[in-house]
């Protein structure tokens, strides 16, 4: 994408959060929002051929781009995993701005059927976005079960945050604790089961010894 087209998307995005706000996330909003630029008219089948959905993503990955710039802001040297990952699900609500109405229409245009699946995908790329900013280097099962749980998280507390009508966000600031140390509580749990079962021997590799055993004796039994 070159940069006259992300500014291009980004302009249209802009007045869309303002239009989505008031007539939903629809492709008649979109026409509306692209006269609202100083794009030519038909811009949006341009810039957004996929129609509202796209434009949702587009915000989805702005949104990430600015997570990622927020947590590399910080001093993480001294931080614990919890307090970095409630750092990134900050930044990650703090992200949606004064668009809440936009982002509560958002949820309600994801929530149908041409849309399935997308809602997941982009709790999914915020949650890999925070695990890669905090440096999370994980390759095995820990890297999906990380970003599974985390989405959940994201997901959940983003509800609350856009219910909650106070300025501090008091109500989904507290939520979000509880959520984080519950995922804080599993990891522990789920390290110091790895810790007490590290020098018992493989199942399979057991299973496996006494099949292939057994074979070698009834050989040798043979002759």
């Amino acid at each position: 994408m070159t940069d006259l087209s992300h500014k291009a998307r980004a302009k249209i995005l802009a007045a869309m959060l303002s239009q989505a706000a008031f007539d939903g996330w629809t492709q008649k909003s979109l026409r509306a929002a692209v006269k609202n630029t100083d794009l030519p008219k038909g811009a949006e089948e341009l810039y957004f051929p996929q129609g509202p959905l796209e434009v949702i993503r587009f915000w989805s990955d702005q949104m990430n781009s600015k997570i990622a710039a927020d947590l590399a802001d910080l001093d993480q040297s001294n931080m614990k995993i919890r307090d970095k990952v409630t750092a990134g699900v900050i930044s990650a609500l703090y992200a949606i701005g004064p668009h809440e109405e936009a982002a509560r229409r958002a949820l309600s245009r994801l929530s149908l059927p041409d849309a399935l699946g997308q809602g997941p995908k982009q709790l999914w790329s915020a949650a890999d976005t925070i695990w890669r900013a905090i440096g999370d280097t994980s390759t095995d099962g820990n890297y999906y079960s990380k970003r599974t749980i985390l989405s959940g998280v994201i997901g959940s507390t983003l509800t609350v945050w856009l219910t909650d009508d106070d300025p501090q966000k008091s109500q989904a600031t507290a939520f979000l604790d509880k959520r984080i140390a519950n995922v804080m509580s599993f990891e522990k749990a789920k390290w110091n089961f790895k810790k007490r079962t590290s020098n018992m021997p493989n199942p399979a590799e057991v299973l496996g010894s006494l099949r292939y055993g057994g074979r070698k004796g009834r050989r040798r039994r043979r002759s």
